[in-house]
């Protein structure tokens, strides 16, 4: 990798930053930046939040902040978890728009230049990187946990009215004005995406999607807790269609 591309991109005026939450990411955090610098055009910050400092991540990082000066570590503010995690890359992001992804890179980079695209074109508020809608991808991973993913996200497009195929996954951008309106109340960890979502549907702000393939982590441990975190989806996937029946908004 050219060790000019992080000077360079720091000499840009950066609009969006993506924020990737870590717990123990050493084997994945080289090739997510390295990836994420060949492959994302629009000038960008990498925040990377963390959440103490005996985290196997952080030497990796230091060492590519020699290379790349887009790079800020952020220590969790929340103490620990994936929750406070995402909460703290979104609450410290100062630029326009803040997208969510992970550093096993199940979520391809590249799609973050069209999410880009469709929220300044569109005015989005929310662009969902969508697994279900056409185009769109799902490779490995858990069956029941495809399968769940997949029919809430079909349902509460079809039937709740949702503009996305796949309101559950957490690979998304947002405005941060949209952000800065919302008082996140997720509990669990991320269940946060689902809520910002059904949350933005119930407002009437403008959410749109583009086609995205997810690819299981092949290195390290996933930190999703499906059986702990399945009420917390529930509430948010319910509140959809009663608000919706109601006519009640958020």
């Amino acid at each position: 990798m050219d060790s000019g591309a992080g000077e360079d991109r720091g000499n840009l005026m950066s609009n969006l930053t993506i924020a990737i939450p870590v717990y123990n990411e050493a084997e994945n955090i080289r090739f997510a930046v390295e990836k994420i610098e060949k492959e994302v055009t629009v000038p960008h910050t990498i925040k990377i939040i963390y959440d103490t400092e005996t985290d196997t991540t952080l030497p990796v990082v230091y060492e590519l902040q020699k290379t790349y000066e887009n790079i800020e570590l952020v220590k969790n503010l929340y103490g620990r978890g994936v929750l406070g995690a995402i909460k703290t890359g979104l609450e410290t992001s100062q630029t326009e728009y803040v997208v969510v992804t992970m550093a096993d890179l199940s979520d391809p980079p590249q799609v973050i230049n069209e999410m880009v695209k469709i929220a300044e074109e569109q005015n989005a508020h929310i662009v969902c990187a969508s697994r279900y809608m056409k185009g769109g991808k799902q490779i490995g991973g858990p069956l029941l946990k495809g399968l769940m993913s997949r029919f809430a996200g079909l349902t509460l497009h079809y039937f709740a009215g949702i503009s996305s195929h796949d309101a559950t996954n957490s690979f998304k951008l947002y405005r941060t004005s949209f952000l800065k309106e919302q008082k996140i109340e997720s509990t669990g960890g991320f269940e946060l995406g689902l809520e910002l979502v059904v949350k933005a549907h119930l407002q009437g702000k403008k959410i749109s999607e583009t086609p995205t393939t997810w690819t299981d982590r092949v290195a390290g441990k996933s930190n999703f807790k499906l059986r702990a975190w399945l009420p917390n989806y529930l509430k948010w996937y319910f509140t959809a269609f009663k608000c919706k029946k109601k006519g009640e908004t958020l």
